[in-house]
């Protein structure tokens, strides 16, 4: 039985998977959007994410260009059937710089057509509200499942293509580096978007005028919710398909090198290993769209049991679906040795998913406001200020313990079972149901926007109230999601990182095998690489800070200038905001993501790919406790706030409320924007090592220029 029978499924489940996000797309579309201030509010929302998209594309289809012309000329390791060797001198790298273009144009794809229903199914969302919970909820989850669906199915499609006509994962790699690039810049643009405008509209709607969440009297409520959309959609539902597509790839990278070196593995074989993350990211898959429409059928009157729901059943199906099928691809196998290999590998997969759903819900714990770090940041509040920020970095800074655990665990069974392969491939189960995981996510804005159209649209407390319902599970949902998007993404570059030593073993001929800490271009490397992390954060936080004063000016000016909007008798000049939001966001995003390509570089060219190698090993651990830290302690800070504006220590328009605004602020910079940034840069500095491997091997072989 030829190994592409089973590169098919995952083909089979990509296409599939796109089929039904077109369907979903259709029943969402067909729904009521409700009267004609729902309608006009979903279309400043509408126009303004389209606006900021249309000219973020722009600047990326000229970086993508740029950089696929220099990936044309680069020296690339390439695999044939006898040899591990190089491309010849002076040949021109069209199949990898094609791979790099198809992987860029597909992560834009993914992120515009899921935001592009997003926007349409906010509206239709609240008005669904007014009808019932579960009538709200059904479309509201209908419409993350169309960015779900779509992540997984372009990323699946476009690896099976790939490998079908080229079968070389250093080919895939071009594919993977392209949606890690794209997903850098839309991830950094829009949390710092998103922020830009939150911030302005906290610090002088809430703080200053005691206005209501999304008030339309406050010039800057259009904006946030634009930046939902462009952040926690297009911007997110890039990061996982880039984490996704990187943990296969990188599977893929390890089970090629590794059966490459053993002489009891013939090539048939080794092609079996090769696209088993494949299969099981394509039932994976198969899994997500059967729980999605298994939610949909039982149905719930609790939305937050419905999310949590789906991706339990996701997970059950997956490990059964899966097993199944790696039963089916052992009987294709049949050598003995082999056999057993695979089914411990099938192990670790499903080991990496229950510890991606533990670490998922430990960030849960940490961040909802039914559970004690939470309460007690909210209680800090009482006593003012400073001191509900030392709450919230103390909280944040203990949330990095279980889910460090937790990798830990994850990497030491899978390694017992599969060795550094079996690593990787529990980084492939993580993202296995990441179609479940997106759409839980996507979710969230859709939900949040949904409830500030309510408010506009004065469709009654009732409705309000059902949509704030629906809005505290999408909170949860989107702190469940950061947490496994974390777990995900530093496992992914774990295997990363493993592939990158492997490649450059094979490469160096067993020159660079082991790095050692102790050698002093080794360490140099480790110690920038601790250090990019923080400098990374602090470029995007500075950027927030930078775009909300410019924001903060506006509000200000506006209600100075023209009372008459705090009195209703006016609209809110919603088009000044959005103009700051986006030319502000896409100003500061450029140095951000260039330093993620630059730096890995310019280690590598100068000490060295050993140096390369401990430098991503620093930036894996120290990017792991800054990410996971900025998510939890933001996303309690938020919660801390949202819990006293329901009543609690006294509720709104208290000094106590006052001073949780003030730990919300903080937290949005780190929740929305530089926390999830962080996991995106992890695999684009990963991606860009082993990528550009043959060209720093040109330097003194893999030495560097400073020989020490």
């Amino acid at each position: 039985m030829s190994y592409q029978i089973f590169l098919t499924i995952g083909l089979i489940a990509g296409i599939i998977s796109i089929v039904m996000a077109l369907y979903l797309r259709s029943i969402v579309l067909k729904q009521d959007p409700g009267n004609e201030r729902m309608i006009e509010v979903a279309g400043y929302i509408e126009s303004g994410a389209k606006t900021y998209l249309k000219v973020q594309y722009k600047i990326l289809g000229a970086f993508v260009i740029v950089l696929a012309i220099a990936l044309l000329f680069l020296p690339s390791p390439l695999e044939n059937s006898d040899t591990y060797t190089r491309l010849t001198p002076g040949a021109l790298n069209w199949e990898q710089a094609t791979a790099y273009v198809i992987g860029a144009v597909g992560s834009m794809f993914a992120g515009w057509l899921g935001m592009y229903v997003g926007v349409k199914a906010n509206t239709r969302a609240a008005q669904g509200c007014s009808v019932s919970t579960k009538k709200g909820f059904d479309i509201a989850f209908f419409g993350g499942s169309v960015m779900g669906l779509t992540v997984v199915g372009v990323a699946l499609i476009g690896i099976s293509i790939l490998y079908w006509i080229v079968p070389d994962p250093n080919i895939v790699l071009g594919f993977s580096f392209g949606a890690s690039s794209v997903a850098l810049f839309m991830k950094c643009g829009g949390g710092i978007y998103t922020k830009t405008a939150d911030v302005g509209a906290d610090l002088v709607g809430k703080a200053e005028y005691d206005l209501p969440e999304d008030d339309p009297r406050n010039p800057a409520t259009i904006a946030d919710n634009v930046g939902d959309n462009v952040g926690d959609i297009a911007g997110m539902g890039s990061d996982l398909f880039d984490s996704y597509v990187a943990s296969i790839i990188a599977a893929m990278m390890l089970a090629a090198s590794i059966a490459f070196t053993r002489a009891n593995v013939t090539m048939e074989l080794r092609y079996y290993f090769v696209i088993y993350p494949v299969l099981l990211c394509g039932i994976g898959l198969l899994a997500s769209l059967i729980g999605i429409f298994l939610i949909k059928w039982k149905g719930s009157e609790d939305p937050g049991k419905s999310l949590n729901a789906g991706t339990y059943i996701a997970t059950l199906i997956f490990a059964g679906l899966s097993a199944l099928f790696t039963f089916f691809l052992t009987l294709a196998v049949q050598e003995t040795t082999v056999v057993a290999e695979i089914w411990r590998l099938y192990g670790a997969s499903i080991i990496g998913l229950f510890s991606g759903i533990i670490i998922g819900f430990t960030s849960d714990y940490f961040t909802r406001d039914d559970k004690a770090p939470t309460r007690n940041m909210a209680y800090a509040a009482q006593e003012g200020h400073a001191v509900v920020i030392l709450s919230g970095f103390s909280y944040g800074l203990l949330s990095v313990v279980p889910p460090a655990i937790g990798i830990v665990i994850a990497m030491t069974i899978a390694y017992l079972l599969g060795g550094i392969f079996g690593v990787a491939m529990s980084a492939v189960g993580m993202l296995s149901i990441v179609g479940t995981i997106v759409s839980n996510d996507a979710y969230g804005p859709i939900v949040d926007n949904a409830r500030g159209i309510a408010e506009q649209g004065e469709l009654g407390e009732d409705v309000i109230s059902q949509a704030d319902r629906l809005d505290s599970a999408g909170n949860t949902a989107k702190a469940i999601t950061k947490g496994f998007a974390i777990g995900a993404a530093n496992l992914t570059v774990l295997a990363l990182l493993f592939s990158f030593k492997t490649e450059a073993n094979l490469l160096s001929a067993g020159t660079i095998e082991i790095i050692d800490l102790l050698t002093i271009n080794v360490l140099i490397g480790a110690f920038i690489g601790v250090v990019v992390p923080a400098f990374f954060s602090a470029l995007l936080i500075l950027a927030v800070q930078r775009n909300a004063a410019k924001m903060v000016d506006e509000i200000r000016r506006q209600f100075e200038e023209n009372p008459k909007i705090l009195t209703g008798e006016e609209a809110a000049d919603f088009n000044r905001c959005i103009a700051i939001a986006t030319k502000g966001s896409l100003k500061e995003l450029l140095i951000p993501s260039i330093i993620s390509i630059v730096i890995p570089l310019a280690v590598g060219i100068i000490f060295g790919v050993s140096a390369l190698g401990a430098f991503l090993a620093g930036a894996i651990l120290s990017g792991f406790v800054f990410a996971v830290f900025m998510a939890n302690a933001g996303g309690a800070w938020d919660n801390a706030k949202k819990w006293i504006e329901d009543g609690h220590l006294g509720g709104k328009g208290t000094e106590t409320h006052k001073a949780s605004i003030t730990g919300d602020t903080v937290g949005d910079p780190f929740k929305d924007t530089a926390g999830p940034s962080i996991n995106t840069l992890l695999v684009v500095m990963s991606l860009t090592a082993s990528i550009f491997l043959g060209l720093l091997m040109v330097f003194n072989s893999g030495a560097g220029l400073l020989v020490f």
